[in-house]
């Protein structure tokens, strides 16, 4: 199928599972709880049902990239990096083993920062060990860090590009109100550990204390 000599797939059953995969993932680990909660994971939702409509259904990226600014329709493919690095696959196999690499990390952090306040939780406690020593929010870190590895490195759209940094933008403020819960909890403790813990990025050499604080387990 083609449309101005644009090869797409047009596999919407495809964009249909790995949306619903997807999201279950990402609904199942965000554990969104109140309205702002799911006002983020919605913008997160769009992100995703975007990205999978144009990996798998209709790439609406490269056909506005040739339409606007007449590339050469014989070296045009659906993923953007095969079209910028010219004809083959081999852009596209690079982002992809590139961005699986990332996003995989960011699944990581995602779920043990989950079971790490999951635990917490349970307990009424505050967790300022494991990933939460390095950071004071590591699931939205690695959510950060899925849905750059996906739709910035592996598959990049417009509209992935667009809605990653409002992504940022909404849990940076998400994470604002969390912290302004966790004060009003536990007052000075939450204070201290704010003080010594970064929101979002480790330390510099924060991965030698990892390692360290995994050999003493």
């Amino acid at each position: 199928m083609t449309d101005e000599h644009i090869t797409y797939s047009g596999a919407w059953g495809a964009v249909i599972i790995m949306t619903v995969i997807a999201s279950w993932f990402l609904y199942r680990y965000l554990a969104p709880r109140n309205w702002r909660e799911w006002s983020g994971a919605g913008v997160v939702q769009a992100f995703v049902i975007a990205l999978y409509a144009e990996m798998y259904g209709f790439p609406l990226t490269i056909y506005l990239l040739v339409r606007f600014f007449g590339l050469d329709r014989r070296q045009v493919s659906t993923n953007l990096w095969s079209t910028l690095l010219g004809p083959g696959e081999t852009g596209m196999l690079i982002a992809m083993y590139i961005g699986y690499g990332i996003a995989f990390c960011g699944i990581l952090l995602l779920v043990r920062g989950w079971r790490e306040v999951y635990r917490a939780r349970r307990e009424n406690r505050l967790v300022t060990h494991g990933l939460y020593a390095f950071v004071r929010h590591p699931q939205y870190l690695g959510l950060f860090i899925i849905l750059f590895g996906e739709g910035i490195v592996h598959w990049p759209t417009i509209f992935s590009v667009i809605l990653f940094p409002v992504i940022v933008g909404v849990y940076y403020f998400l994470a604002r109100k969390e912290e302004r819960t966790m004060l009003a909890g536990f007052g000075d403790e939450y204070r201290a550990y704010m003080e010594r813990t970064p929101m979002f990025i480790p330390r510099f050499g924060w991965w030698r204390s990892l390692t360290g604080a995994s050999e003493g387990e």
